[in-house]
């Protein structure tokens, strides 16, 4: 699949909150139950937040010649705060470009490691990519917890 990667803008912002409520919903519900996933997709309606990240993370977009198939930002400079892919581009390349972006980013802005949150769906993709398991935690976040894994990559 041909994808391009470009820097989001405030115009991207119902696609990506599309994707990411879809993604959320179709792809995280095989290890979360209804009401985490309920939850956590909500967190598309937090406009201001999403523009908020746009304007003031590395925050990228991955497309196709009509839409975007997946978006991924970075916090701090070294954070992986987001990767999201379009449900129907999994296993495609679409995680492996964005990361892969985020990594170089990363590096430009010379820090010695890049580390994430990532759900227990994420995990393996992770662990294919050479990130370690620094620790499993449970998060709160609205009032549910969510079990997930802090990894990180030496860069």
């Amino acid at each position: 699949m041909d994808i391009s990667i470009r820097q989001a803008t405030a115009e991207d912002l119902p696609e990506i909150t599309s994707l990411f409520r879809n993604t959320i919903t179709h792809i995280n519900s095989k290890h979360y139950n209804e009401k985490q996933i309920t939850v956590w997709a909500s967190g598309a309606d937090e406009t201001d937040l999403w523009l908020e990240r746009i304007s003031e993370f590395y925050f990228i977009v991955a497309e196709n010649e009509t839409e975007i198939v997946g978006f991924a930002y970075l916090k701090k400079g070294y954070y992986l705060d987001g990767l999201f892919v379009h449900k129907d581009y999994q296993r495609q390349g679409v995680a492996s470009s964005l990361l892969r972006t985020m990594e170089s980013q990363v590096m430009v802005e010379e820090f010695p490691e890049i580390r994430s949150d990532v759900s227990k769906t994420a995990l393996p993709f992770f662990e294919n990519k050479y990130y370690d398991i620094i620790k499993k935690q449970k998060k709160s976040f609205k009032g549910l917890v969510f079990e997930n894994y802090i990894v990180k990559k030496t860069l």
